[in-house]
């Protein structure tokens, strides 16, 4: 749908030594006016519910859009996949026929039969009449990457004195940050499919899901359908640098087609390694085992020098 990988760049300006790669919108190495002005208030770019940021502590909130692995930039804000709607007109193309009207809702509570909350949807997009009634709505669910380790000492190292510190060195640092890319699918992705998209699946309503391209390219190969077909949109996206602004651009990268059962299927079950090794590594065990409850008959010490 968005054409092949080699139309998009993806060599970034990483710095190599540190892990932030955003800071309130802008790349650590950015000293323009804006940068200042958004590092100075806080302020988020990306269309959050308020003009500042609140990711982790609204009172000191943890500035970081986005981190470097390698050379690659990972997205761990869902608030960042907001920019220019992008994901809300992509996904309002999947849900909706051409030419329909449209609006997005953001954090829609869901709830079960019982009543009980299945969690909020971050946006729901709905179609609607020329007066103003709800025609269709579809599901969009945005999905950042979680981080093992450290980054807000970094960060707040960085934000302390930028210009002096946009080239530090963080390398040899304990816990340096890094995306953790299998909490994000179980812990995370998984659980918000099976509750919130179970019920929508129900209501025969499309899901779509907007994620990271390193982050989607961890999951299982998914068996793809024809769009028509489709239950669950895979909207992958990628964070190009434009280098004349000095700061990051999303990119629609693919989007994947799946039906929704399959998909959960093949992202919730682990692909079987060698019943051989497993059995191997249970007769280590009980091997162990049987040593500590019957110890091996043989002489001691003190046998040996008194025969």
């Amino acid at each position: 749908m968005y054409g092949s990988s080699a139309m998009i760049k993806r060599k970034v300006s990483n710095p190599l030594h540190h892990p932030l790669a955003e800071i309130f919108g802008f790349p650590a190495d950015n000293m323009s006016s804006n940068a200042h002005r958004y590092r100075k208030n806080k302020l988020c770019p990306f269309n959050n519910k308020v003009p500042n940021c609140t990711k982790d502590k609204a009172n000191s909130p943890l500035g970081v859009c986005s981190i470097y692995d390698e050379k690659e930039v990972v997205i761990t804000c869902p608030v960042r996949f907001r920019q220019e709607w992008i994901i809300a007109e992509d996904a309002a193309s999947f849900f909706f026929p051409k030419g329909a009207t449209w609006t997005s809702l953001t954090e829609v509570r869901l709830k079960d039969k019982q009543g009980e909350s299945a969690g909020n949807i971050d946006v729901v997009l709905v179609s609607y009449d020329g007066g103003g009634k709800i025609t269709s709505f579809g599901a969009l669910e945005v999905q950042a990457v979680y981080i093992s380790g450290n980054v807000r000492s970094p960060f707040e190292h960085y934000i302390k004195n930028p210009s002096q510190r946009m080239r530090m060195d963080w390398r040899h640092k304990p816990n340096y940050p890094r995306p953790d890319y299998l909490s994000s699918s179980r812990k995370r992705l998984a659980p918000q499919l099976i509750y919130k998209g179970g019920i929508l699946n129900s209501w025969r309503r499309k899901t779509a899901v907007a994620l990271n391209r390193g982050f989607f390219n961890t999951l299982p190969k998914f068996t793809q359908v024809p769009v028509a077909d489709a239950e669950i949109a895979w909207m992958v996206y990628d964070l190009r640098h434009d280098k004349h602004q000095n700061r990051y651009v999303l990119d629609r990268y693919k989007t994947v087609y799946t039906k929704f059962d399959k998909s959960l299927k093949q992202l919730t079950q682990s692909e079987a390694g060698r019943e051989g090794d497993f059995l191997e590594h249970l007769q280590e065990k009980l091997d162990e085992k049987l040593e500590s409850v019957n110890p091996p008959d043989a002489p001691t010490l003190d046998a040996i020098l008194l025969s």
